[in-house]
């Protein structure tokens, strides 16, 4: 075909805006653009309205809700506390694929623009059944579809077109109407941007939950925890602390976003099978005597020989004390514990009323709870797993029973009551090191909390098993730091341990997955002694 040039301009004249389609790769482009729009819309009146309206954040805790537990461990196994980002990340994949969809739907009808509104209107219905959600969570999903239609629509039509005549420019020059677009879509790309940040911005500065934890004092426990005996932490490289920092301390829970409360407006309510409903409030709270216990936690998760464990020094309130004044009924056997998030945990009446350090914790090594490991106020109850006894950002208890409520976990298939089972670990050395012949020091933890540690021992390939030194124990609700050394000879070797509890009850060597009630087996090491 035979183009007319430009004599003035010297430049090929643009496409009729009504000719061709938009190529491939533009189409895609808008719909990325559009996306992007959706999310940062959304992402803007969420922090207007409140952050837990974010519908990605929405998305992926219900990702999180209905993930075979199969599949969850292996992400837990595999990436440990990274797990949420890899979820995001594996979100925002998905994301651009449907979004580069959506996008090539709508070169030539506006069917792109319907499957956003169906896809909307899923993502609506999701926001709306999550556990804090209200009737104006769909505000956000709403406008920020809108607002992606509108971007798609207005892009697409700028788009450049694939039409058979469409040249180059003079030269070999970007066709004008392609670098209109591309300032088009970088604009849009920029606004998307800039909202989606304004929104988490407007979200946290209203929730000022960074301020409030910064001007919280800890109380000053009324009974401090007596300090570790002498010989508690060994001096042995590798071998993990006995009181572990609250920036390594793990984070194993369901929520994609933190949930943001302040102590100004935490309440804790007690209802159900008792004698009396309670409120309370912080200042309620605080003007009872606190106390200060050191306590060991575990996630469930745990596989054998991992690091889903840390023990803290705690300032809290006895939730016995508490549970008391609102009168627990006989009849009552769970405490039903719901996070500012809807996170729910089923813990045994027994377990916070039989005289063991079960608190409500507001302290953690000495400072306020850092907001991701649960403030302004958490449980801590030793024995159990985490995911029966350590609700975070909690916010209600209810007295109810076993056979008449079910908790988030249990309702997927973990055990109702979670007591935690004799666990060790080989810290030192580290598997495929290579040992110098001669003494080596090996050297790891073990734990089964409110039962305690009576005997660890070690075993070097297939030989008898041989005792090691313990170090002092703390209490029956820490773990037990343990060294033992040992006449390395040349060769490969594994080392295998196992821990003997409290009440005489040897760890067991059968090796089970953590659903549903923990992992069992005996930790090893292999490595290399030359």
């Amino acid at each position: 075909m035979h183009e007319t040039m430009d004599p003035a301009a010297g430049r090929t004249p643009e496409p009729a805006a009504g000719r061709g389609t938009p190529g491939a790769g533009a189409a895609g482009v808008c719909g990325l653009v559009a996306a992007g729009m959706v999310l940062g819309i959304a992402e803007l009146f969420a922090g207007l309205i409140d952050p837990d309206a974010s519908p990605f954040v929405a998305l992926g805790a219900t990702v999180i809700d209905h993930t075979p537990e199969a599949l969850r461990e292996f992400a837990i196994e595999q990436f440990g506390t990274q797990d949420k980002l890899v979820l995001f990340l594996a979100m925002a994949a998905v994301t651009a694929v449907l979004a580069v969809g959506v996008g090539l739907l709508e070169r030539r009808r506006p069917y792109g623009s319907a499957l956003l509104v169906v896809l909307g209107l899923a993502v609506c219905v999701i926001v709306l059944t999550r556990p804090t959600a209200t009737a104006v969570f769909a505000i956000p999903v709403l406008l920020g579809t809108a607002a992606g239609i509108l971007t798609l629509r207005f892009l697409i039509a700028r788009a450049p077109r694939s039409a058979p005549d469409a040249m180059p420019g003079a030269g070999g020059s970007m066709d004008p109407s392609r670098r209109r677009f591309l300032m088009l879509a970088a604009g849009a790309t920029a606004v998307a941007a800039g909202t989606a940040v304004a929104g988490r911005w407007v979200g946290e500065r209203m929730r000022a939950v960074t301020a409030d934890l910064e001007r919280f004092v800890v109380p000053r426990p009324r009974v401090a925890a007596a300090p570790p005996p002498a010989g508690t932490d060994p001096p042995v490289s590798g071998l993990t602390e006995f009181v572990t920092p609250n920036d390594t301390f793990y984070r194993i829970d369901t929520a994609l976003r933190i949930p943001a409360v302040t102590s100004e407006n935490w309440r804790l309510r007690i209802h159900g099978m008792v004698d009396r409903e309670i409120e309370l409030t912080m200042d309620d709270l605080l003007r009872r005597p606190a106390v200060e216990k050191i306590i060991t936690l575990t996630c469930v998760s745990n596989e054998v020989g991992g690091d889903l464990i840390g023990n803290a020094r705690w300032i809290g309130y006895p939730l016995a004390e508490l549970l008391a004044e609102a009168g627990v009924r006989p009849d009552s056997d769970m405490v039903l514990s719901t996070s500012a998030d809807g996170f729910t945990a089923g813990t045994p009446v027994a377990a916070l009323t039989d005289g063991r350090d079960a608190l409500l914790a507001v302290g953690m090594n000495g400072a306020p709870l850092p907001v991701e490991h649960g403030y302004p106020a958490r449980l801590v109850v030793p024995g159990l797993y985490g995911y029966v006894s350590a609700t975070k950002w909690v916010v209600d208890l209810e007295l109810t029973r076993f056979d008449r409520a079910q908790a988030y976990w249990t309702r997927r298939g973990w055990s109702a009551r979670g007591p935690i089972k004799t666990a060790s670990r080989i810290d030192v050395p580290a598997s495929f090191a290579r040992v110098a012949p001669g003494q080596t020091v090996v050297a790891g933890v073990a734990w089964a909390q409110h039962r305690g540690i009576s005997a660890v021992e070690l075993q070097v390939d297939d030989g008898p098993w041989q005792p090691a030194d313990l170090a002092p124990e703390y209490s029956l609700d820490t773990w037990r730091q343990w060294t033992w050394r040992w006449d390395a000879t040349p060769g490969d070797h594994t080392l295998r341990v196992r821990a003997t509890d409290g009440e005489g009850r040897v760890q067991t060597e059968q090796r089970a997955d953590p659903v549903p009630d923990g992992a069992t087996g005996w930790h090893s090491r292999s490595f290399r002694v030359r």
